[in-house]
């Protein structure tokens, strides 16, 4: 079994054929799919889609490119929404100084927040950071420091020191499909010597199709192919990496079943 740690189900993308998308997950072989939170206001459609699969879970939280949008939710409003069945993370937040999107003061902000109900819940954090290793790691740090927090760096694309400062304060790594990419040469060789306890696959689809699949829309099922590079990376078999980076899901992602009642889906 694999899962995909990391996908946006609820986007529009998927809205014509939904039913397909997730039953192709399932045939590939796609045990769990976390459908994650961009916008807290949205919540409702991401719970929907999460109540109609039984292998389906979903996060709560703001993306740091719409922190600004929802500067008015706190940490006690995000534990709260966290209580329902099949909220399994907190997030995603972070900081992207790429797209630069929402005022970085209001990134921050929204990001700190996020730890909180991260460290109460003791959910993991789903963190989004790009282009802002340097800013990442001293929040991760003085975060820490104050009480521990599980979390995620997910798609990751920063460079070794942060990833490895990750690791250092207990965290976990999420690689997407650029894995595959031909300009992914310094991102697989940092995934090649990261502990093989701390590394999770995704989709983020919509988005960031891998190869051969490059180009064109991304979806649960494709997360195959990154499981597969990462196998070569670390020169493992692939079956290892399945057993691996599915253990070390149900490890951070702790409030997710291992076991799932199918009859609980409901059919459209």
């Amino acid at each position: 079994m694999l899962v995909d740690s990391h996908c946006h189900l609820d986007f529009p993308d998927f809205a014509a054929e939904l039913d397909a998308v997730v039953e192709r997950a399932r045939v590939a072989g796609i045990g769990r799919m976390v459908t994650i939170s961009t916008r807290i206001k949205k919540l409702p459609q991401l719970i929907a889609i999460a109540e109609k699969f039984p292998d389906v879970f979903c996060s709560v939280g703001t993306h740091p490119n719409n922190a600004h949008e929802e500067l008015d939710v706190d940490a006690d409003q995000l534990v709260a929404l966290a209580r329902h069945p099949k909220v399994v993370a907190i997030g995603e937040a972070g900081l992207d100084y790429h797209y630069d999107s929402s005022p970085r003061d209001a990134q921050e902000q929204g990001l700190r927040q996020h730890i909180i109900a991260a460290r109460q819940t003791g959910l993991p954090l789903v963190i989004h950071a790009r282009d802002a290793d340097e800013r990442m790691a001293e929040i991760l740090t003085e975060e820490i420091a104050q009480g521990f927090f599980p979390a995620v760096l997910h798609c990751y694309t920063g460079g070794r020191e942060l990833a490895f400062k990750a690791i250092e304060l207990g965290l976990y790594i999420g690689f997407t499909g650029i894995l595959t990419f031909k300009t992914g040469q310094n991102l697989r060789d940092i995934a090649r010597d990261l502990p093989a306890d701390r590394v999770l696959v995704e989709t983020d689809s919509p988005y960031l199709a891998p190869l051969p699949y490059r180009g064109k829309r991304n979806e649960p099922s494709f997360v195959v192919q990154t499981a597969k590079m990462l196998a070569q990376t670390r020169g493992v078999p692939e079956d290892e990496i399945a057993r691996q980076t599915t253990e070390n899901f149900f490890r951070l992602f702790s409030k997710v079943p291992r076991e799932l009642n199918v009859a609980a889906e409901v059919v459209a």
